[in-house]
């Protein structure tokens, strides 16, 4: 047995035990963990300065790698946020006595060992661990090699803290962080009973095509705000700057504004507040024409197709024009990756086409799409943003780490 298998071997003989924990000793370890991140923060930056010096400051994963005091007090506030949530699990969701007397109950259950695979953001690997153990589960993590020095750093005070508690540390793994490990992680059917590649659309795809186990989809945002032609414009302006410039690099940005042909004379109005961020913008004829002369010359392009359905992940964006609110609709519909969508309307009616048409995980009115965040939800953190129908959709929170299973209690009956 190579040593991945065995990380896992212990992993999985781990879970049945890590599911029988009371709560209040999960919570105090969550808390106890929190205590611990803030206690060796230098330890931990160190080791990120460290993996920092292989990122280029130009390159959209060195703010996803970065981390700072202020990052780390929040990491230690979500450990707190998720330790006072309820315990998704042993609730029952269902309850009867069938025809035959036997008493049937649905009851919650972890899901068992979970595997995440995940790139350039080390705050992945506390926030997965803390709900995967607060909701019973096994926590397997294959991070990015870029940032292995400070995910290494995490998962050794984690273990301690686990230790400390008399809880077996072997309830969260990370394994090696190169390329063949995802190859190995990927056909561990027997070790790994879900997994999740949190990322970008390569790695979620990679995923998908080559696992042999049941995979839950997270990550890839083509993010849309549609410009109605009821919209105010100064909520517009403040909406679609904030979805845009606050985290250009999470799967919530915004990517292409659509705006109402009847608008177009708000466009420079609309966009003014992103020249203050040098955001560059991609705009299909009509909107190049309506932002010529108000908008940086530098900074406007004309959009080719290839800049509509494209996740940017940087201070870039696209503008498409429409004749109508069903344009748009079906716009999204076809170059959305089913993430988060939003429109700007006044007109109540629009809005609700917008909302029963729109398919996504996640759909906005009069907001920003920033909002899709397991924390801005009150789910205290997430495992990620879940973009198909199967299992869960949207934020990966506590509830959604778990299945159920039948509780079925007789007076020994028999089946005729």
């Amino acid at each position: 047995m190579n040593k991945i298998n065995s990380q896992l071997s212990k992993a999985k003989l781990s879970a049945v035990a890590l599911g029988l924990i009371p709560v209040s000793k999960i919570n105090k370890a969550l808390r106890a963990v929190a205590v611990a991140i803030l206690r060796e923060q230098k330890v931990i930056l160190s080791a990120n300065k460290k993996d920092l010096l292989s990122i280029n400051k130009v390159d959209l994963r060195y703010d996803r790698a970065l981390l700072t005091p202020a990052r780390i007090s929040g990491i230690a506030g979500q450990l707190r946020d998720v330790a006072k949530l309820p315990s998704p699990l042993n609730q029952i969701l269902e309850q009867r006595t069938i025809k035959s007397g036997l008493r049937l109950s649905k009851i919650t259950v972890p899901l068992g060992v979970v595997g995440v695979i995940y790139e350039s953001r080390p705050n992945v690997t506390v926030e997965v661990f803390s709900l995967l153990f607060k909701s019973g589960n096994v926590c397997v993590l294959k991070g990015g090699k870029e940032v292995n020095r400070t995910n290494t750093a995490f998962i050794k005070v984690i273990q301690k803290v686990l230790t400390a508690n008399k809880i077996n540390s072997g309830c969260v793994v990370l394994l090696p962080s190169n390329r063949t490990t995802v190859n190995q992680l990927l056909k561990s059917d027997k070790y790994i009973d879900v997994l999740i590649p949190r990322g970008s659309a390569g790695l979620i795809k990679y995923a998908r095509e080559n696992s042999t186990i049941p995979v839950i989809e997270t990550g890839a945002g083509v993010v849309h705000t549609y410009f109605d032609k009821s919209g105010n414009a100064k909520i517009g302006a403040r909406i679609i700057v904030n979805a845009k410039t606050r985290r250009p690099s999470v799967c919530n940005a915004l990517d292409t504004l659509i705006i109402h042909k009847a608008r177009l004379k708000d466009l420079p109005a609309l966009t003014a507040p992103l020249v203050k961020f040098k955001v560059k913008i991609f705009a299909d004829e009509s909107a190049y024409k309506a932002l010529k002369g108000d908008y940086d010359e530098d900074l406007l392009k004309l959009a080719s197709a290839k800049d509509f359905g494209r996740e940017f992940l940087s201070l870039q964006m696209s503008i498409k024009t429409v004749v109508s609110a069903e344009e748009a609709i079906d716009f999204i519909n076809r170059h959305s990756s089913k993430h988060s969508e939003a429109i700007v309307a006044r007109d109540k009616k629009i809005t609700e086409e917008f909302f029963n048409q729109v398919d996504a995980a996640a759909v906005y009115s009069n907001t920003s799409t920033a909002f899709t965040d397991g924390g801005q939800f009150g789910l205290g953190a997430e495992i990620g943003i879940s973009t198909q129908k199967l299992h869960a959709r949207g934020p990966l929170g506590l509830k959604e780490l778990t299945s159920y299973k039948w509780v079925v209690r007789g007076d020994g009956q028999v089946r005729s």
